[in-house]
């Protein structure tokens, strides 16, 4: 079947494999998205060989999907709930066999942390060398609310030492580890410490290149940030559930809304993606 029921490091996931032999992983815990592997074999996201899979606890790696909070910009715990509450399944599509889907809706549990109705659908297609991913927001409460979040994607790279990301040139930067704003001035960034900003999305995609390929990253209009992010060598020796040297293995580029909450009336949707493409 292309889409099976698999036992991941001890909790339930589907493993989606598209007619070109490509597939991804996605966990029932967060609705989170674990592996994707191109049809070439070679796995394009990082997943830490140390995360925590108890069913409970956010795992480190692969896209955990923020909401309805980022990070510790608001009253809930950091990154929302989203990533920490079982998710189901959708029913697999024939007439797309290079799709997966994830769905979450309001119930007591996620009333007891927000109280609010909603429905989040997360959909995961494979294409020709690309990962396309959507994350569908509706209000399905009787009453407005807002809300912020991201797509946190862990890219995998051979050598952080030896990546560069290209195409955040010129855009308005909010420096996190320096608590400093300013408009970035390097045409592509190079990553030799902790690196941790939240810059004005840009109209173009990025391209992360490194020796072996470049990844083109883009995202929706609607994700009106892009957060980049990598712990370096002091901050990831600190993180439990990361090797000391796991920062050398991954970069986040992150398809985000952030700094203007979205809103939603009754009834509206709200939808925003990434789109990965080995070039």
């Amino acid at each position: 079947m292309p889409l099976s029921p698999i036992d991941f490091r001890g909790q339930p996931a589907f493993r989606l494999t598209a007619p070109d032999g490509a597939s991804c992983t996605v966990a029932l815990h967060g609705g989170h998205l674990l592996s994707w592997i191109t049809p070439d074999g070679i796995e394009r996201l990082y997943l830490s060989p140390q995360s925590v899979f108890d069913g409970r606890a956010a795992i480190r790696g692969g896209v955990p999907i923020c909401w309805p909070q980022f990070n510790q910009r608001g009253p809930l715990a950091k990154h929302g709930f989203a990533r920490n509450v079982p998710w189901q399944a959708e029913a697999f599509d024939p007439a797309a066999p290079s799709r997966v889907a994830m769905r979450l809706d309001a119930d007591a549990a996620t009333r007891a942390l927000w109280p609010h109705a909603f429905g989040l659908r997360l959909e995961a297609t494979l294409g020709a060398d690309s990962l396309r991913i959507v994350l569908d927001v509706h209000n399905t409460d009787a009453t407005a609310w807002s809300f912020t979040g991201a797509l946190h994607s862990y890219l995998r790279v051979d050598d952080i030492g030896q990546a560069r990301l290209e195409g955040l040139q010129g855009a308005r930067r909010w420096d996190a580890v320096r608590d400093l704003r300013l408009t970035e001035s390097e045409a592509a960034l190079a990553f030799d410490a902790e690196f941790d900003s939240v810059y004005a999305a840009p109209a173009a995609a990025l391209r992360l290149v490194q020796p072996s390929g470049t990844l083109e990253i883009a995202q929706s209009a609607s994700c009106t940030e892009t957060v980049v992010w990598n712990p370096g060598p002091v901050l990831a020796a600190r993180l439990a559930d990361l090797p000391d040297d796991g920062h050398r293995h991954m970069l986040c580029v992150e398809a985000a809304a952030i700094d203007t909450p979205a809103q939603l009336a009754p009834g509206e949707r709200w939808q925003g993606w990434q789109q990965l493409t080995v070039l």
